[in-house]
């Protein structure tokens, strides 16, 4: 018990590296502003980083042309990336931590697979051709009717698993629960796609690719305030997680209350991964890769280094998955998911072998 008390503790705060833990959060982030400097500088209108910290500075106002690509396009497709992927991963973490499963990410509980019911609901049956034309016109996400019904689709979900997280006592048990529940749902999606005509398939198809660029203006706000919340949350949420690492015996020795604690780590996890799911279509990977990279730069088990450090390297592979998808010098952007997995993959392997046994992380 003693040496896993040790392994919490980040010591002096200084890694095995020589950087002490805030230098190395500070140059994360200032890469992180980097990269989004650069994003918001790419596209089918190229635009300079220099100028492009003039415009947002308010420097540069001749250029209206620049103005109107960056404030109305590129900059809320930034922010974008910068919320999917925090979210994610900040929900990956609270997930492997609960259940002790390395491989455990954002959709374990079936949230993601509730979200892509509820859309499947609406773009597979009566109310398809309204959505496709929405869809067509405002991109993959920017739909209301879209986001609506991705969230109800995982708000319905996650009140199950809230209700079956108050019933369980096993922590095993309610992760299968969710995966079963995921897995009834993507039968369900699967079977109306088989009688669902081919452009109602295409367009649903599309939308399960996600898609950063659908968000507008005003929902923005609304996803900004939703993933802000879910975030503040999981900040609270630091010194249970570290208990929980510890075993759930001895966190009841402490006097804290499992289920209550479990209850709030779904909650939480459900706001941040139905928000991005709703307003940017399922992303996979970022939330499984991004907690073992963390842990792997900092050496440490201790959430309350763990929680930002996850939220700001989230932010930094999903600016660098959306800039790598837009094809510097192309007019083409690539799916979203197919670069988070290709970008992701390699990075946790390197992981895996690096530390050789991902168990010593909880």
């Amino acid at each position: 018990m003693n040496a896993t008390k040790n392994h919490i503790e980040h010591k002096n705060g200084t890694l095995r590296n020589g950087w002490s833990t805030a230098g190395m959060l500070f140059f994360s982030l200032m890469v992180c502003l980097a990269l989004l400097s650069l994003n918001i500088g790419l596209g089918s209108v190229k635009i300079p980083p220099l100028d492009v910290i003039k415009v947002l500075t308010g420097l540069e106002r001749e250029n209206e042309l620049w103005n109107k690509i960056i404030f109305m396009i590129r900059l809320p497709k930034a922010f974008s990336a910068i919320l999917a992927g925090s979210a994610l991963a900040v929900a990956g973490l609270q997930m492997q931590t609960l259940f002790h499963n390395p491989l455990a990410g954002p959709s374990v509980l079936g949230i993601t697979a509730g979200a892509s019911f509820g859309v499947a609901l609406v773009m597979l049956s009566g109310g398809g051709a309204a959505s496709i034309y929405a869809i067509r016109q405002l991109e993959i996400g920017g739909s209301w009717l879209i986001v609506v019904a991705s969230a109800l689709g995982a708000g319905m979900v996650m009140a199950f698993i809230m209700i079956m997280s108050i019933r369980l006592r096993d922590n095993i048990s309610l992760l299968i629960i969710g995966i079963m529940t995921g897995n009834i749902s993507i039968s369900i999606v699967s079977i109306w796609q088989y009688f669902s005509e081919p452009e109602q398939i295409q367009d649903y198809l599309m939308w399960t690719f996600g898609s950063l660029g659908g968000v507008t203006s005003s929902q923005l706000s609304i996803f900004s305030a939703v993933v802000i919340a879910g975030l503040i949350l999981a900040f609270l949420s630091s010194k249970s997680l570290n208990t929980l690492l510890l075993g759930e015996n001895y966190a009841r020795s402490l006097g804290q209350n499992i289920r209550r604690t479990r209850f709030f780590l779904i909650l939480t996890t459900s706001l941040l991964a139905g928000a991005v799911t709703g307003f940017c279509g399922p992303i996979a990977f970022i939330g499984i890769a991004v907690p073992h990279i963390a842990r792997s730069v900092l050496n440490t088990s201790d959430h309350r280094v763990l929680i930002p450090a996850t939220l700001i390297i989230g932010a930094m592979l999903m600016l660098g998955c959306d800039i790598v998808a837009q094809l510097p010098g192309s007019q083409f952007t690539l799916p979203i998911n197919a670069i988070t997995a290709l970008m992701g993959s390699p990075v946790v392997v390197w992981v895996i072998l690096k530390n050789r046994n991902l168990r010593t992380a909880f």
